[in-house]
């Protein structure tokens, strides 16, 4: 473990967004479909798992904050382990930017720790309310994926306790399978009890920003060339309108400000969503009007400011429960990548699909992933396009069209994002991760999701009663 500096780690973080809690209860991701009763446990120390499990039926699954859309932190009748309560700083070597620490603890707690002493998360999903764990568990990736790849890149060490009680220290070279089948493994090759975590120096809070607007794909891949060694970047797609502002959109690039300047940790955001938005505020036209609103924000075509890092990592982290707004149907996320050969025809023809079905969506990202190759077996990224969409859950719409799209990204080559996805077809997964049946021997036998239960089929879903000891 690394030595740690002159500093006193607290105890324990509490999280002021999602408080531990034990009981029977209905729960739903973050797109809030589906929604399936479970048992939850806290786990509020390490040397507690896996006795917590002792016994159990019906399979387990470890989860965190809950940020995943689909089913994969979702294991309908089953239990779910609970790591938030376990988010204890460990260690942090300020040389070398290591720093050590629980899997409950969200990205938020250590960029509170991390960024009042000069060091930023060197890769970072679009919400910091995600626990060390869950970025490992999903492999998230960042808008710097090209020149940093994804996060399991920066992951030195990790420890993975197995429902027998087995620990194992997972590194490159200790237990490299099962490193590999643990990062972007969805949870299930066991509990992650801490890890090791590679952070980067910055100078200030402040990022160099800079916005161009586009028309089009050939002008989007354009600017990506024209800026290729810009450290963040990533675009906002109007994914409605048609004729000559079809794919129109925003390419947003950042680079951390290297003259020093402010590092204090965040505030706790204040602004709430209240409600449950009725189902039809969210319809073509609201969304048309949002997009126009939105790409033409900035006065000028092309501008250039510097602007505090959270509104530039983490524009939807201001508004708690933002996913209301979608209503008690809630919303399902597609995203794919694609490989760069078939990157432009594919992303076109999907816009198109999206177009003609009527169904429109506000929060559209386009990016592109590097060719910095993925440590984990089961990874998302690969080099070429990244396109995520969210779409309100309309009866007799939404669900068709994720399949179609789902059958275009599989015919274009690509493959949907498992943290994300609710509709995958098990033909579909199959397709998109070939090495899944090699990832299923370093899979936990009491460990499952409703998600591996859906893509896989009942005789991999490992819904046994475990002893601890056995």
């Amino acid at each position: 473990m690394p030595a740690t500096d002159d500093l006193q780690f607290p105890p324990a973080f509490t999280s002021e967004t999602e408080p531990a809690f034990t009981g029977k209860a209905p729960l739903e991701s973050w797109g809030r479909y589906p929604n399936y009763n479970a048992n939850v446990v806290s786990l509020h120390w390490q040397g507690d798992y896996p006795r917590v499990i002792d016994g159990v039926h019906h399979g387990v699954l470890p989860v965190g904050l809950g940020r995943s859309y689909g089913d994969v932190g979702l294991l309908k009748d089953g239990t779910l382990v609970k790591t938030t309560a376990m988010n204890r700083l460990l260690a942090f070597d300020a040389e070398t930017g290591v720093l050590t620490a629980e899997s409950g603890i969200s990205l938020a707690e250590i960029l509170d720790f991390s960024v009042p002493r000069g060091f930023f998360l060197p890769v970072t999903p679009g919400t910091k309310y995600v626990t060390l764990g869950g970025a490992i568990a999903n492999d998230v990736h960042g808008k710097n994926h090209e020149g940093a790849g994804s996060f399991g890149n920066h992951v030195p060490a990790f420890e993975l306790v197995r429902s027998d009680g087995t620990r194992l220290l997972c590194t490159p070279t200790e237990n490299p399978d099962f490193y590999a089948a643990t990062i972007g493994g969805m949870g299930l090759t066991g509990l992650i009890s801490w890890a090791q975590l590679r952070l980067k120096p910055i100078a200030s809070r402040l990022i160099d920003y800079e916005g161009i607007q586009f028309h089009g794909i050939d002008e989007f891949i354009a600017i990506k060339k024209q800026y290729a060694n810009v450290e963040y970047t990533v675009a906002w797609l109007d994914c409605v309108s048609t004729g000559r502002n079809f794919a129109r959109g925003v390419y947003m690039l950042g680079e951390h400000a290297k003259e020093p300047g402010e590092l204090k940790s965040s505030p706790e955001p204040k602004l709430v969503f209240p409600i449950d938005a009725p189902a039809f505020a969210l319809n073509k036209l609201s969304i048309t009007a949002f997009n126009t609103l939105f790409f033409h924000k900035q006065i000028k075509s092309h501008v250039k400011t510097q602007q505090d890092y959270e509104p530039f990592f983490y524009p939807l982290d201001k508004v708690l429960h933002w996913n209301r707004m979608y209503g008690k149907r809630g919303l399902v996320q597609f995203q794919f990548a694609l490989p760069w050969e078939t990157s432009k025809e594919g992303t076109i023809a999907m816009l198109q699909e999206i177009t003609k079905s009527g169904l429109a969506s506000f929060l559209a990202v386009l990016k592109t992933f590097g060719d910095v190759p993925s440590l984990g077996m089961m990874s998302f990224p690969m080099p070429g396009f990244m396109f995520a969409l969210d779409f309100p859950i309309k009866p007799g719409i939404t669900m068709p069209l994720m399949q179609r799209l789902g059958d275009m990204t599989k015919e274009y080559g690509g493959r949907l994002y498992s943290a994300k996805d609710a509709c995958m077809t098990p033909d579909q997964f199959q397709a998109f991760y070939p090495q899944w049946e090699k990832f299923a021997r370093f899979k936990d036998p009491a460990i499952t999701s409703s998600f591996w239960e859906r893509v896989v089929g009942a005789s991999f879903t490992g819904r046994s009663v475990r002893t601890v000891g056995r």
